[in-house]
């Protein structure tokens, strides 16, 4: 049965040290609910959470069987959330996506007029699956609700719900007949979270739960009203300038296309990258920063929190050259490189505990 108090706000404080607190406890108590049906892929949990209280969108790759679809709408189910799964195909045509408009006959008066029918994006949480299966035309049907969060039809402009979160899911081994997304779709996804394979524990629990009688629902926990005051907090959370342009020193150092004598680059970068990411890298990585302090307990954001979030902010706003395909390196393997050498302070190379931080 539902719990009676999910109704409840769970974020009821006004001042930001209560709010944070009852953020934090908020956050312990829908990850409970989520791990009573997710077994393990903590990482890929306070990834996605953290995206959505950002108000930006995920991209999930990960091979088949790993629990995506399942992941997603328990998620929505924890959060009071309407949530809708898009199943990409071929023959997707934008409409299938957004809505189509409809003649309607008045039976008293005999009048016909037009109306807008909702497609399934009219929802708070979209699992589009399997994005990269569906052509180009269809793809950027997504663009708009995206990025400004509404559908326009034939010159109508429909806003959608609040607050409105994506999530797209490629799997990387099937590439065969399919339409990767561009570079500039692909750069308005906030986080591009990979799913490994869960532990053999994790992979025993798993099995022990879903080959028996026994099927375990997530309570909702936190409302649509207070995702938004989650979202609102994480805005309005302070951050240092050396925070901000530590994140900065990060993006601009991808950029092979600035490289000068007074600003050279890594040599990994020189060597492995063709292009850099742009300004929306930057601004994604101290929105995550400050997420991943308020979902901590903190209201203070430091480098720290910068470089947790490196990886799923840049993996894929960088792409690599030739050589990197040739010698094995990913664009992992270049953030890995760039959080060692980039100092925190500006000042120098980075030093040992940065590096320590890295390797371990």
């Amino acid at each position: 049965m539902p719990d009676p108090l999910a109704s409840q706000p769970a974020i009821q404080a006004t001042e930001p040290e209560q709010a944070i607190e009852q953020v934090k406890d908020a956050h312990a108590k829908l990850r409970a609910e989520i791990a009573k049906v997710v077994v393990g892929q903590d990482e890929v949990v306070d990834l996605m959470l953290m995206t959505l209280f950002c108000g930006g969108h995920a991209l999930v790759v990960g091979v088949p069987g790993l629990a995506k679809t399942l992941l997603i709408s328990t998620i929505a189910r924890s959060l009071s959330l309407g949530f809708s799964r898009i199943q990409f195909t071929p023959d997707l045509m934008p409409s299938d996506i957004t809505g189509t408009e409809v003649i309607e006959e008045d039976k008293t008066t005999g009048s016909r007029e037009l109306r807008f029918v909702k497609g399934p994006i009219f929802a708070n949480v979209i699992l589009a699956d399997e994005i990269n299966r569906t052509p180009p035309k269809t793809q950027a049907a997504l663009l708009e609700a995206m990025q400004e969060h509404q559908v326009t039809t034939a010159g109508v402009q429909h806003k959608l719900p609040e607050p409105f979160f994506v999530l797209a899911t490629q799997n990387p081994i099937e590439q065969e007949g399919t339409y990767p997304l561009p570079e500039a779709q692909l750069d308005r996804f906030m986080f591009n979270i990979t799913i490994g394979y869960p532990g053999e524990e994790e992979e025993v629990e798993i099995i022990r739960r879903t080959t028996s009688t026994q099927v375990a629902q997530p309570q909702p926990c936190l409302t649509s009203e207070d995702v938004l005051k989650v979202q609102q907090l994480v805005r309005e959370a302070p951050v240092a300038d050396h925070v901000i342009r530590y994140a900065l020193r990060l993006v601009r150092a991808t950029r092979i296309k600035e490289h000068s004598d007074d600003n050279p680059k890594p040599q990994i970068v020189r060597d492995y990258l063709a292009w850099g990411a742009g300004p929306r890298a930057g601004q994604n990585l101290i929105l995550a920063a400050k997420a991943k302090a308020v979902l901590s307990g903190s209201f203070h954001v430091t480098p720290e929190h910068v470089r947790s979030v490196a990886k799923p902010v840049l993996r894929h706003r960088i792409i690599c050259n030739f050589n990197a395909e040739a010698d094995g390196v990913s664009t992992d393997d270049v953030i890995d490189r760039l959080l060692k050498d980039t100092p925190i302070d500006g000042t120098g190379p980075g030093d040992k505990r940065q590096m320590d931080a890295v390797l371990n």
